[in-house]
């Protein structure tokens, strides 16, 4: 048996330089697990005040499963693709290192405007890609691949409409919509391969009853994407025995470890015997140094994303907002009061010093700027 997270690797260290944005909070499907990224489901929160929004039960049947707890302070509202969004990104690159944007959801297909926001960032630099369901791409890929879209990673529960029905609202755990819905995802990597936009294969595995449904994903998709097991935060070791499981089923080989400098993100990458990669990937324990003091999920039993990077929201009828946790959405400031903050400082430099830690406690790390 092959440890899943073997020590003796080769390591490449990527510092992170990602900002993750929440273009739009509309999305076709109402998965039970969803965490919106920290923000109220608003379709079913209009009208409400802070402290007042619901994050499970609305008319949508959609979930936002930490709203209850962290203290979330305002609607999200679709950003649009004009000169306050590109001010907002040039003001976030200016105060912290950024190469990149990942527009997230909702779901991103679905924004009206994506291949101009891709456009924007793109004009600023910016490699950008985005995390879909896949329930709309084929519609708006060929665009978004001319304006520079890079990359996509597609969130896959399974393959076949009882499993995806199975993980959705009543409104929606129909096998009928569910097959529409994993036609449209085929549709989506069939369209982003043709175009050269690089699709990756997202699939949370929580244990062993999930097994077969991660081997048919790689079997049926596997050929066009590069998939990704991630760990389930909430089962921890049954999750890892079964990513072991996958691994050993497909003869995979460790061949690197890469971790992402100042986030919680690792992963390993394995060699499948024809040449394919697939990746493990799970969450470091990583806080920021100041922020978690006094912080109520600081432990190892509540904190379950760790410090995962930079996230900027727009506020209905408001202004950007920048985060640096979704169960601690109370952290968000403004744009104007980020960049200005000690947190923007904090972040900044714990980025580099990890990145300058990790470097010289796995010689002769690889560090990809």
């Amino acid at each position: 048996m092959t440890d899943i997270y073997p020590n003796d690797l080769p390591v490449t260290v990527v510092p992170d330089r990602t900002l993750r944005v929440k273009i739009i909070d509309a999305c076709g499907l109402a998965c039970t697990f969803c965490h919106n990224e920290g923000t109220p489901v608003t379709t079913d929160n209009l009208g409400r005040e802070a402290g007042q929004f619901s994050g499970r039960s609305g008319r949508s049947g959609r979930v936002s499963i930490y709203l209850t707890t962290n203290r979330a302070g305002f609607l999200p509202e679709r950003i649009k693709a004009d000169s306050d969004f590109a001010l907002a990104l040039a003001a976030v690159r200016g105060s912290l290192p950024t190469t990149e944007v990942h527009f997230t959801g909702g779901e991103p297909t679905l924004h009206p405007e994506l291949p101009a926001l891709i456009r924007i960032a793109r004009r600023l630099g910016l490699t950008v890609g985005l995390t879909s369901n896949g329930e709309n791409g084929a519609a708006v890929l060929p665009e978004c691949a001319a304006a520079g879209l890079d990359r996509i990673n597609l969130s896959v529960f399974g393959t076949t409409p009882d499993e995806l029905a199975a993980v959705q609202a009543p409104r929606l755990a129909s096998p009928k919509l569910a097959a529409r819905k994993l036609a449209a995802l085929a549709a989506t990597i069939d369209t982003a391969s043709r175009h050269g936009v690089k699709v990756s294969a997202n699939i949370v595995i929580p244990g062993h009853d999930h097994v077969t449904r991660v081997l048919r994903v790689i079997e049926e998709h596997g050929r066009a994407v590069t998939v990704r097991m991630l760990v389930n935060l909430e089962e921890g070791g049954a999750s890892l025995a079964a990513m072991q499981e996958v691994v050993d089923h497909l003869r995979a080989v460790p061949v690197r470890r890469i971790v992402t400098a100042g986030a919680s993100d690792q992963r390993i990458r394995y060699r499948l015997p024809d040449g394919r990669s697939l990746y493990a990937k799970s969450i470091r324990p990583v806080r920021l140094p100041d922020t978690r003091k006094g912080c109520r999920f600081n432990n190892d039993r509540d904190c379950q994303e760790g410090y995962y990077g930079v996230r900027m929201y727009r506020a209905q009828n408001g202004p950007f907002m920048i985060g640096v946790c979704i169960q601690r959405m109370d952290l968000c400031l403004t744009l104007g009061e980020f960049v200005m903050s000690k947190r923007c400082a904090e972040v900044r430099d714990f980025r580099e010093e990890e990145t300058a830690r990790l470097a010289a406690l796995h010689k002769p790390a690889a560090v990809t700027r």
